[in-house]
């Protein structure tokens, strides 16, 4: 009777560690991309930096000209915002599983919330305003449907941080004897919506000019760490133009100089340990300056899709080797799932159907 019994729990532990194999190659079973089918959606006169794909897989944008949209899978419904009878310019969207959070990039910093009905954008209001010398807004994210951070260059010699705790509907700023100092030069770059990264509870931003740095905080901006980073600084227009967040572990930074985008040394980084420390990946190797980088859903963090004004490029294991598999100049994308996102450039909104 014993050795049945032996034999069961022997029979019991196989049958567990083949089902949490099959889990594990499941996982892992996601096609790796070598190609790329570019859909315009939307061709207009617009500069699209910002997108952002909500709980009901709508894809909202954000542009120039005062043009705020959102595409419901069907059709675009758009509308155009403006301030003392000037056109606002938007580089900045987030959505918090209500509505739709607009903010424009100058001096006045103006951050318009959106409703939208399933057919038609029908508001937007005014929840925050700024006036001053050096306000320049850059990236803003929720955390949860309450919560959310909107981040800036610095004044006063800190980052500019605005957030909410009630859904929106109110912000402050954050005084600077709360925050970290940045070092004269040091900014953001408010290229792809993509230099702050909101996942897990976790806040981190990555700054350049003088100095790449990645500022975290655990606890949703109430607190604050800064970790250097090996990417390429000290020009006013060198550093980390773009990041993701694989977990509160994997994350990836990119960027390079923007007056030299062939420039492919120490251009992106690595981390395993929640940013604290970082690594560079093929330097001297792959793209030159991207503007957007993200990781590929169902990938385990190996895929990395890097976009810019010098095209589209994808990395099977994480950002050793990189394959070019498109010249369409992309400022911004968002992935709606593992093989199809959705994208930004001058002049056109794209589907990017991945294959």
């Amino acid at each position: 009777m014993h050795c049945a019994m032996k034999r069961n729990q022997m029979t019991l532990r196989l049958l567990i560690m083949l089902f949490l194999g099959l889990i594990y190659c499941s996982c892992e079973s996601v096609k790796p991309i070598q190609g790329v089918e570019v859909i315009p959606l939307l061709e207009k006169d617009l500069s699209i930096r910002a997108i952002e794909v909500d709980n009901k897989d709508q894809i909202w944008f954000a542009a120039n000209k005062g043009t705020v949209g959102v595409y419901n899978g069907k059709e675009f419904s758009q509308i155009v915002l403006h301030h003392k009878d000037r056109l606002l310019h938007f580089r900045s969207i987030a959505h918090n599983g209500v509505d739709a959070f607009a903010l424009t990039i100058d001096n006045p910093a103006l951050l318009y919330r959106l409703t939208f009905d399933g057919n038609q954008i029908t508001s937007a209001k005014l929840v925050y305003q700024e006036y001053g010398e050096g306000v320049f807004y850059d990236a803003i994210g929720f955390w949860n449907e309450d919560e959310g951070i909107a981040v800036g260059d610095p004044t006063d010699g800190c980052l500019s941080l605005i957030v909410t705790r009630d859904g929106g509907d109110s912000w402050s700023k954050l005084d600077c004897d709360e925050l970290p100092e940045t070092h004269e030069g040091e900014a953001l770059f408010a290229a792809s919506n993509g230099s702050m990264s909101l996942k897990q509870g976790m806040t981190y931003i990555a700054t350049g000019g003088t100095k790449a740095r990645v500022f975290e905080s655990e606890d949703k901006g109430r607190t604050w760490q800064v970790h250097e980073t090996p990417v390429m600084q000290g020009k006013s227009m060198s550093g980390i133009f773009s990041m993701d967040q694989h977990n509160r572990e994997e994350l990836v930074i990119y960027g390079g100089d923007w007056s030299n985008q062939a420039n492919n040394s120490n251009n992106k980084a690595y981390s395993n340990d929640g940013g604290m420390t970082w690594q560079l990946i093929s330097p001297g190797q792959g793209p030159g300056y991207r503007s957007s980088v993200r990781f590929i859903p169902g990938s385990q963090a190996r895929g990395l899709i890097a976009a810019g004004s010098g095209g589209l490029s994808v990395s099977h294991n994480q950002g050793h080797k990189w394959t070019q598999i498109s010249d369409t100049s992309i400022y911004t994308l968002r992935f709606l799932n593992d093989t199809v996102a959705y994208a930004g450039g001058p002049g056109y909104f794209l589907q990017l159907n991945f294959y």
